[in-house]
């Protein structure tokens, strides 16, 4: 067992609300420089550059987590990582198939760039992606445990795309094993005032979308990796927070 800091939910240059300068090669530069350890790349209702994420991670020494943050039908904001990049883009292609498509409006939305290796923009995503897909939250929990990944609620201490905010509380149903926080300063509040959080694991994420926002070496996990590799340390962070 050896300690991570991490940071959960970062976005790129591809999230149309992410700054240009948050390249995938950016991000790991940046994180590095934070004394950040696992790093997952969680775009709006896409993983398309994670491959690139992973590229540059590895040339950092950072462990690098594919994801995605998927806003359900419900207009609720999920955390969705996987294991590996393979099941992350798999799941990606799925959520592909089920996002409304309306055009980009780039003025007023921001451009929305997919990165190859060398931190150049390869392609745009020509259709909106913080839009609500068709996917409902069982459908998203159950496709992604399907996969082997983990699913729990982004940043419930917050209104925009908030579980608790949206809906009032958790859900009986799906039964999520963690939650996010944005504000670590509100963790106390929202245990107090949501006994259905009490006893899931608590993970403080910055949701970046600049890279000054990135978070710094604060907060960590104990995850077994032994014998060492990235792969080992997804797969602990990924039953941890799966409630395994």
């Amino acid at each position: 067992m050896n300690r991570y800091f991490y940071d959960l939910h970062v976005h790129s240059c591809l999230s149309p609300c992410g700054d240009d300068d948050m390249t995938p090669a950016n991000i790991a530069g940046m994180a590095t420089l934070n004394g950040l350890n696992v790093v997952a790349l969680t775009d709006h209702n896409t993983s398309k550059n994670c491959p690139a994420f992973f590229h540059h991670a590895k040339r950092y020494g950072i462990v690098p987590v594919a994801g995605m943050e998927l806003t359900t039908a419900e207009e609720i904001h999920v955390v969705c990582l996987f294991p590996t990049l393979e099941t992350a883009m798999e799941f990606d292609s799925f959520v592909d198939s089920r996002r409304v498509k309306i055009a980009n409006k780039k003025a007023i939305f921001g451009n929305q760039f997919v990165m190859d290796e060398e931190d150049e923009v390869a392609s745009e995503e020509p259709h909106l992606l913080i839009n609500a897909t068709t996917i409902d939250l069982e459908e998203a929990y159950r496709e992604v445990t399907r996969r082997g990944g983990a699913c729990y609620p982004a940043h419930v201490d917050r209104e925009s795309g908030g579980m608790i905010a949206v809906l009032g509380d958790l859900p009986d149903s799906p039964e999520y094993s963690a939650f996010e926080l944005n504000d670590k300063s509100s963790r106390d509040e929202y245990l107090e005032r949501y006994p259905k959080l009490r006893g899931k694991r608590c993970i403080v994420s910055s949701d970046a979308h600049y890279l000054q926002n990135l978070s710094q070496a604060e907060n960590a996990l104990e995850l077994d990796d032994e014998p060492y590799s990235s792969e080992k340390v997804r797969d602990s962070l990924i039953k941890y927070l799966r409630g395994e």
